[in-house]
């Protein structure tokens, strides 16, 4: 997988994470994931498309750092994950997607994003739109981790 990229993508889920939610989080090594069962407790899924690759970017996060996060960025929030969490996700999922859009753009990758699908439960399945290997990279903070995954052809 290309590093060109997974960097866009972490750097903008930093960026937004520290920026709306005042929230650090600190990557962990990427790693090759097997299966496709989720690490945490709500995702977000997008699609991507472009004349050079097509794949799927996902952004899971553990229940506490995602209601942490909503009662950051809004001043209060649920103590489950519920509907409100599940938008917030999705629309975080948005915000990266788009800033890596903008990073890849200027690096003359031009991509096409779907709507983001947001999936939650415990153990719920991600199924990336791609072929190719599938890597993860941990996100930690105080309040829970996250995961972004990418899998490109």
């Amino acid at each position: 997988m290309n590093v060109e990229f997974i960097n866009p993508f972490l750097s903008s889920m930093l960026n937004v994470m520290s920026t709306m939610a005042m929230m650090e989080l600190t990557p962990e090594k990427p790693k090759l994931k097997q299966g496709e069962v989720a690490k945490g407790d709500v995702s977000g899924l997008i699609g991507m498309v472009s004349d050079q690759a097509k794949g799927s970017l996902s952004i899971t996060f553990e229940a506490s750092l995602a209601i942490a996060t909503m009662k950051n960025m809004v001043g209060e929030g649920p103590d489950v994950v519920n509907e409100e969490i599940t938008d917030l996700v999705g629309e975080i999922t948005n915000m990266v997607t788009g800033g890596a859009k903008r990073m890849l753009s200027e690096k003359g990758f031009e991509f096409d994003m779907a709507t983001p699908m947001v999936v939650s439960g415990k153990d719920h399945t991600i199924n990336h739109k791609a072929e190719g290997p599938i890597v993860i990279i941990p996100l930690t903070s105080a309040h829970g981790k996250a995961f972004i995954e990418f899998s490109f052809d």
